[in-house]
């Protein structure tokens, strides 16, 4: 089966890319790089001539508000449109759980609109909504610094290994379109701070976290199910641990 990747040399395109091959399938990991690029249309209709599906896994350059909103409906109006016209089969789409609680940020309402254009874009769909992802817990951590405090939230999140969001992506590539929303999160549902902390000590960085119900993520002001899949997602075989090692973050 042939499958286009969008976004396919980033961090879950990638991953992706490597495990549906490994199945036997013709892959195609677009990006801008390999002359494919979603927001300016260039080479969407060439890559999907003969495929049967295709998965965008690609993320907005910048997240300035109106830019990632441009970003997100251009590229996905760009692909529905090509699907369509080459009588694609199957759009899959990678999105954050939460998405609909999350709308006092830009980047949240770029994606509730990315989301609506793909359920009324007339191609059978499946959109993948993951939790946060263990490699950003660094990100999160600095979002928070004050020299050597770290003050976050303290509602609980589902962190994930990109590992088993490219696995869980891949299996919904070759899966029939479910036409809804699929979740996948990871096996630990745990404070936020208290994460963080974790990952800080394991990598021997001595900043102390402070954690606290009202401190806001990325200026949004988060409870425990602000971040937290509903009930039955999929679940990551990889604990924090087990990424740790794998990834060689752990110092």
């Amino acid at each position: 089966m042939k499958i286009v990747v969008i976004g396919g040399t980033g961090l879950i395109g990638s991953k992706t890319v490597a495990l549906l091959r490994q199945q036997g399938h013709d892959v195609v990991a677009a990006s801008p790089s390999s002359g494919v690029n979603a927001v300016t249309g260039e080479g969407l209709a060439q890559a999907f001539v003969g495929a049967q599906v295709v998965v965008d896994v690609s993320n907005a350059p910048v997240w300035e508000d109106n830019a990632v909103l441009e970003f997100f409906e251009k590229s996905s109006t760009n692909m529905l449109t090509a699907e369509k016209q080459a009588g694609v089969a199957h759009h899959v789409a990678l999105s954050v759980v939460g998405t609909e609680r999350l709308l006092d940020s830009g980047y949240f309402r770029a994606k509730m609109a990315q989301e609506k254009l793909i359920k009324a874009g007339g191609v059978p769909y499946t959109i993948l909504r993951a939790t946060q992802f263990f490699e950003f817990l660094g990100g999160i951590a600095q979002s928070g610094t004050d020299g050597q405090t770290v003050r976050l939230s303290s509602a609980e999140f589902q962190p994930i290994a990109s590992d088993d969001v490219a696995a869980a992506v891949a299996d919904a590539a070759v899966s029939k379109p479910a036409n809804g929303m699929l979740e996948v999160a990871g096996p630990e549902r745990i404070g936020m701070g208290e994460m963080v902390q974790r990952y800080l000590t394991a990598i021997n960085d001595t900043r102390k976290v402070v954690a606290n119900a009202e401190t806001p993520y990325f200026g949004m002001k988060i409870n425990d199910q602000s971040l937290t899949p509903g009930d039955k997602p999929r679940l990551g075989k990889l604990s924090f641990e087990e990424w740790l090692a794998k990834s060689g973050a752990a110092k």
